[in-house]
C-alpha cells in the first residue's frame, strides 16, 4: 500500500478497514464529483449514528472539459489538487485516521484520469478511488435508507450528478437494478451549450434531449412506492419551490417542478444568481437538472419527488462507519447486497438459478473452512460469491466456450459495491471455473498486479471444486467438511444417492488447487 493510502485508509480492501474501531471514532468521506468536491467528516457513536465535525464544498467543475474533449485540463487539475490538499490538512487537523475518497464520472471517463489519481495521492495525500455508477447508486441507497423508511415497498431512486444520473429500483434490503445514464447536469450544459442566451430555445433542446432517456419497465416488479431524488440540484429545487423539510424529507410535487422549470427558463443566468440567490455553479445547471428529474418522474408516473437531502458523501461515510463498527449480530450488509445484485444480474441472462446458488453455497463453505490455508479476506469472499453465482452466465451467448462468454459479460457489467478492479477479478475467477488454467496470452489475467493474480488463482481453484460438486446440476451433495493436512486436504462429502460422477469431477478439476496450494485433494464419503 502507498504511503498516502496508509495515511488515508481509504481504499476498498485496505487492512485498516478490516479492523473494528471502538466507538466513538472519527472518519471522513471525500466525494470528487463532476461539478464540485465535497468533504464530510464525522464522529461515530455507532454504525449509523454520527454527528458532523466538518462539511465543506469546493466548486471545481472537473467535468467542464472532460465531457467535450475527454481530458482534464491542467488548470482545472491544479485547482482540484489544491482543494484536495486543503481537505488533507483538515483531516490532519481533526485527527481523522480513516477516510474513503471517491471520484465519479468526470475522473473515470477522462483519458488522463490516472495522472490525476497519481498526483492526488502523491501531492495531496488523498488516495482517490474511481467508482462505477452502480457503486454510486449503492452508496446513495445506504444514505437514503438511513434518512427515511423505505418500508416494504419498491422505490425509484435517481441520483443526478454533473456527469451522469444513476437510476435504480430499490427496497429496504438493497438495489434490485440500477442503470447509469450519461445525462448529468454539467454534461447536458456542455453538450447543448450555445443557446443559453435564448432560454426558450434552450428549453426546447432540453425537452427533446431528455425525452431520449429510457429506463427498464417496472410493471413486473409490482407497484412503485415512490420516487426519490438526490443531489444538490434537487435540494436547491426544493428550496426554490418553498418546500420545507423540517430537517427530514421534503416532497416536491411534479406540478410544482413544472412551474419552476417555466420560471427558470425565462430567467437568464445572471438573474438566477441575483434574483433567486443561486450560486454561479448552480445557476447554469439547475434547469438541465430539473428537466431530467421531471422526465424520470413522468416515466414512472409519480406525482411527487421525495428529497431526503443526502447523497454520495453521506453514503460513503455510512459505508465506512459500518465497516469500522459492524452492527453486533448482523451479517456484512455488503455481502447481502452482493447476493442480491448477483441474483438480479444472473436473472437478466436467464442463468440456472438453482445451480448458481448451490455452487455459491458450496464455494463459500469451502472458503470459510480453509481460511487458515488461503489467508484471504472479506472482499475476496464477496468476489467468490459473485463469481460462483454467475460463473455460467456466458451460456446466454453460447454453451460452447461459455466460460469465456461469462468473463466478457461480467467484465462489462456493474455490481454495486465492487470497484472496477474487483469486477475484473470477478470476471476472471468466473472464467477459470472450467477448462485450462491462466496462460501468458490471457491478457486480462496478466494485466492484474501480482497480488491480485494470486488472489484470483486461489479463488478460481476453490470455485472449480465447488462447481465440480454439481457436475450434473442435480444438487446431490448436501454438505462438505474440509480437513486440512500437511500435504493434502480431505473433502468429506455427504449426499443423496450415487455421487460417483461428482467425485470423479472433483478429482479432475483439482489440478489448479493442487498447483496453487501444493496439496492433493482427497475425497471421503
Amino acid at each position: 500500500m502507498s504511503k498516502a493510502a496508509e495515511k488515508n485508509g481509504s481504499k476498498n480492501g485496505d487492512p485498516a478497514l478490516e479492523n473494528e474501531a471502538p466507538a466513538p471514532f472519527r472518519c471522513a468521506a471525500v466525494d470528487v464529483g463532476s461539478n464540485a468536491m465535497r468533504l464530510l467528516a464525522a464522529e461515530f457513536e455507532g454504525p449509523a449514528s454520527f454527528f458532523v465535525l466538518e462539511s465543506h464544498r469546493i466548486p471545481v467543475r472537473l467535468g467542464h472539459e472532460v465531457f467535450l474533449t475527454g481530458r482534464l485540463s491542467l488548470k482545472i487539475m491544479e485547482r482540484a489538487l489544491g482543494g484536495l490538499a486543503s481537505f488533507r490538512a483538515k483531516l490532519d487537523e481533526l485527527d481523522i485516521p480513516h477516510c474513503r475518497a471517491v471520484a465519479t464520472s468526470a475522473v473515470r471517463e477522462s483519458r488522463n484520469g490516472e495522472e490525476f489519481l497519481e498526483r492526488a495521492e502523491r501531492e495531496a495525500g488523498i488516495a482517490l478511488e474511481p467508482i462505477t455508477g452502480s457503486e454510486e447508486a449503492r452508496l446513495v441507497h445506504l444514505a437514503v435508507k438511513n434518512r427515511m423508511s423505505l418500508g416494504q415497498g419498491q422505490w425509484i431512486m435517481a441520483d443526478l450528478g454533473g456527469g451522469s444520473v444513476e437510476v435504480s429500483l430499490a427496497d429496504d434490503a438493497g438495489i434490485l437494478w440500477t442503470e447509469s445514464h450519461t445525462m448529468g447536469s454539467v454534461r447536458l450544459l456542455e453538450v447543448l451549450a450555445g443557446q443559453e442566451e435564448e432560454p426558450g430555445g434552450f428549453l426546447r433542446l432540453l425537452e427533446e434531449y431528455t425525452a431520449t432517456l429510457r429506463i427498464p419497465s417496472t410493471e413486473g416488479d409490482g407497484p412503485i412506492a415512490g420516487y426519490i431524488a438526490t443531489g444538490g440540484n434537487i435540494e436547491t429545487i426544493a428550496d426554490l419551490a418553498g418546500i420545507k423539510s423540517g430537517g427530514s424529507v421534503a416532497r416536491v410535487p411534479l406540478s410544482g417542478l413544472r412551474s419552476l422549470i417555466e420560471r427558470l427558463a425565462q430567467l437568464p443566468f445572471r438573474e438566477r444568481v441575483e434574483t433567486l440567490g443561486l450560486r454561479e455553479d448552480r445557476a447554469d445547471v439547475i434547469l438541465p437538472a430539473a428537466m431530467v428529474y421531471l422526465r424520470l418522474g413522468a416515466m414512472v408516473g409519480a406525482s411527487e419527488i421525495h428529497v431526503p437531502g443526502v447523497g454520495v458523501k453521506e453514503g460513503v461515510l455510512l459505508d465506512l462507519g459500518g465497516r469500522l463498527a459492524p452492527r453486533p449480530g448482523e451479517d456484512d450488509p455488503r455481502i447481502r447486497q452482493t447476493l442480491q445484485s448477483s441474483l438480479a444480474l444472473g436473472r437478466r441472462y436467464r442463468f440456472d438459478e438453482d445451480h448458481g446458488i448451490y455452487v455459491k453455497d458450496l464455494a463459500l463453505s469451502l472458503f470459510d473452512q480453509m481460511t487458515s490455508l488461503h489467508g484471504l479476506g472479506t472482499d475476496d469472499r464477496r468476489i467468490l460469491l459473485a463469481a460462483a453465482m454467475l460463473h455460467d452466465v456466458g451460456s446466454f451467448i453460447s454453451r460452447q466456450g461459455h466460460h469465456k462468454h461469462s468473463q466478457y459479460i461480467l467484465s462489462h457489467s456493474e455490481l454495486p459495491g465492487f470497484s472496477t478492479r474487483e469486477i475484473a477479478m470477478t470476471a476472471i475467477v468466473a472464467r477459470y471455473h472450467r477448462k485450462g488454467p491462466p496462460r501468458g496470452e490471457h491478457h486480462a489475467f496478466t494485466a492484474l498486479a501480482k497480488p491480485e493474480r494470486d488472489r484470483v488463482l486461489k479463488l478460481s481453484s476453490i470455485l472449480r471444486l465447488a462447481d465440480a460438486m454439481d457436475k450434473e446440476h442435480l444438487q446431490r451433495i448436501r454438505g462438505v467438511r474440509v480437513k486440512i493436512k500437511k500435504h493434502s486436504i480431505v473433502l468429506v462429502l455427504s449426499g443423496e444417492g450415487d455421487i460417483l460422477l461428482e467425485s470423479w469431477a472433483i478429482k479432475r478439476k483439482a489440478d489448479l488447487f493442487r498447483k496453487v496450494f501444493d496439496r492433493e485433494v482427497q475425497i471421503k464419503e
